[in-house]
């Protein structure tokens, strides 16, 4: 089963991807993404590899017969690919130049590109799923792409408020929250000419730092050749910084997020960032999603961002100081 059933009182719509579940658990000797396995070229640096499990497809199946006047189904259009980010198994981004990082940028901005052409999706979501603890089961370093046929709600409800915003008080949301946090300062984690990281005013997750572009960029394949090579920089920086809080390989989800496609154009009021989703709030702590903020959308930060935003300076210069 692959379809589309939508939640009546959200309005949102839920991918039911039955069929992952005879995803195959891969024997600890084999790794289908690394050269020799058949499945990828002996020879790559990054790679596109479509996904063997999709919970969505450019030829997806009829839905189940199971709606009515008032429960509503669709077919699971879209696409998802899997994006390699090195022939090494083990290796993860803090550990690969920003040469090599830059390749993969450009992989990112080619399949932006490609997948914007195919007019039935609406949103591309690129995406990094990191650690045993957010459930990832293949180790070797690699991220996704979600093609949608529709805006994902949170994107839905960023782009009223960015609309409303502009309309209010003539400019970008996101360029006013730039530079808001730019002016109070203490929660700026570092910045160069292109990119400003820090920890936002509203963080849900104690570690939970965004990546903004400095210029107004709507979306990845708009930036620059300087700029994609400053990116990988920064997510070099950024991925490192993390493994330098407690000495470890730190878990996280990291979601980059660009404005919709073939739709209402929204180039004026969206702005490129990453955002990431690390779920410790303490080298040995996690923080979970419990009721208050799953059932209820009411998220609650254990922590305090300003003070955390210090923890996470210090841990960006002990990365430098490593290189």
């Amino acid at each position: 089963m692959a379809e589309l059933r939508k939640h009546p009182l959200t309005n949102d719509w839920i991918m039911i991807a039955s069929h992952r579940q005879a995803r195959p658990q891969m024997p600890k000797d084999f790794c289908p993404f690394c050269p020799g396995s058949g499945k990828v070229p002996d020879d790559y640096d990054v790679y596109k590899y479509d996904n063997d499990f999709p919970a969505l497809s450019q030829n997806p199946p009829e839905p189940d017969d199971v709606a009515t006047d008032f429960f509503e189904t669709a077919p699971a259009y879209g696409k998802c690919e899997v994006i390699l980010y090195s022939p090494q198994h083990t290796v993860t981004l803090p550990e690969l130049p920003a040469s090599h990082i830059k390749k993969l940028v450009d992989l990112w901005v080619e399949r932006y590109e490609v997948l914007r052409q195919d007019e039935k999706i609406k949103y591309i979501f690129i995406f990094e799923n990191r650690g045993d603890i957010v459930g990832v089961t293949m180790p070797h370093p690699h991220g996704q792409i979600y093609g949608y046929s529709f805006i994902p709600k949170k994107i839905e409800l960023e782009l009223e408020n960015a609309q409303k915003f502009r309309e209010e008080k003539g400019r970008c949301l996101f360029c006013e929250m730039k530079d808001q946090e730019l002016a109070f300062g203490k929660r700026i984690i570092f910045q160069n000419e292109h990119f400003t990281v820090f920890l936002p005013f509203f963080t849900e997750y104690p570690y939970g730092v965004y990546i903004i572009s400095n210029a107004h960029r709507s979306n990845i394949a708009q930036l620059s050749e300087e700029e994609r090579l400053s990116l990988a920089e920064t997510l070099r920086q950024t991925t490192g910084m993390l493994d330098s809080l407690f000495g470890y390989k730190f878990p996280y989800m990291m979601c980059m997020y660009n404005e919709p496609v073939n739709g209402v154009d929204a180039s004026e009021n969206y702005h490129f960032h990453i955002a990431f989703y690390p779920p410790m709030r303490s080298a040995d702590k996690v923080k979970y999603n419990a009721s208050s903020e799953t059932g209820a959308w009411a998220h609650c930060n254990p922590t305090c961002p300003e003070d955390t935003a210090e923890e996470l300076r210090a841990a960006h210069r002990r990365f430098l100081e490593q290189k």
